[in-house]
Formats: structure tokens, sequence, C-alpha cells
């Protein structure tokens, strides 16, 4: 069975930078796709980043572009969110997901085109 495990969430101060992580377990293979989502309170669930097995394609939510950086080590079954400038419009649980299928032609921010999902780490940005 698939396992998605987020990591490094916590309490920043606005301006500050936090870096997430999520391991992949159970899989004899590299997600071709994985992404990060996040959820305010009250919010639906949104798109953030989303990156392609060979780290040389990424895409990004309008709202972090420029500030937020996702990127994957595969050999550690690993991604990460590297997230800089926060505003506290930021605050929200975010989830990592896996997307096993690599020919899927949707949309990167189609939530259900993800397989996996994570139980989500919370991230604060205070001001």
């Amino acid at each position: 069975q698939v396992q998605l495990v987020e990591s490094g969430g916590g309490l920043v101060q606005a301006g500050g930078s936090l870096r997430l992580s999520c391991a992949t377990s159970g899989s004899s293979f590299s997600m071709p796709v994985m992404g990060w989502f996040r959820q305010a309170p009250g919010k639906e669930r949104e798109f953030v980043a989303a990156i392609r097995w060979s780290g040389g394609v990424t895409y990004y939510a309008d709202s972090v572009k420029g500030r937020f950086t996702i990127s994957r080590d595969n050999a550690k079954n690993t991604v990460y969110l590297q997230m800089n400038s926060l505003k506290p419009e930021d605050t929200a649980v975010y989830y990592c997901a896996a997307d096993r299928d690599p020919k899927y032609s949707g949309t990167y921010s189609y939530r259900g085109r993800y397989d996996y999902w994570g139980q989500g780490t919370q991230v604060t940005v205070s001001s």
C-alpha cells in the first residue's frame, strides 16, 4: 500500500520561509506526478504546485508563483515545497498528492487525477 507522509509544517512569521517534505513509501516506482494542495479554514482544497518525475516540468498556482518552489528527489522518494516570502493568507493545511498514471492528460490542478493523498501538515503564518 502506498503512503504519503508530509512533514515540515509549523509556525512562521510573515516574510519567513518554510520547507515541506513529502515521503512516499509502499511503491516500487517513483510516481510520475507529485503535487501539493492546501486547504484553509472555510475554503475548498486548492492546487499549489506540481512536478513531473524528471523534475524538469513544474507548475504553480498564480498565488504562489515566484515565492514557492517544488522539487523532488526520486532516489529518496521525496518531494519538497520550498516556501519563501510567506504571507498570512498562505496559512492552511498542506497536502501532498501522487498520481501514478504517466499517461494522464488532465491538468495538474485537478484533484481527481491524484491517486494518493497524505494526511496534511499545518502551516501557520503570523503577522
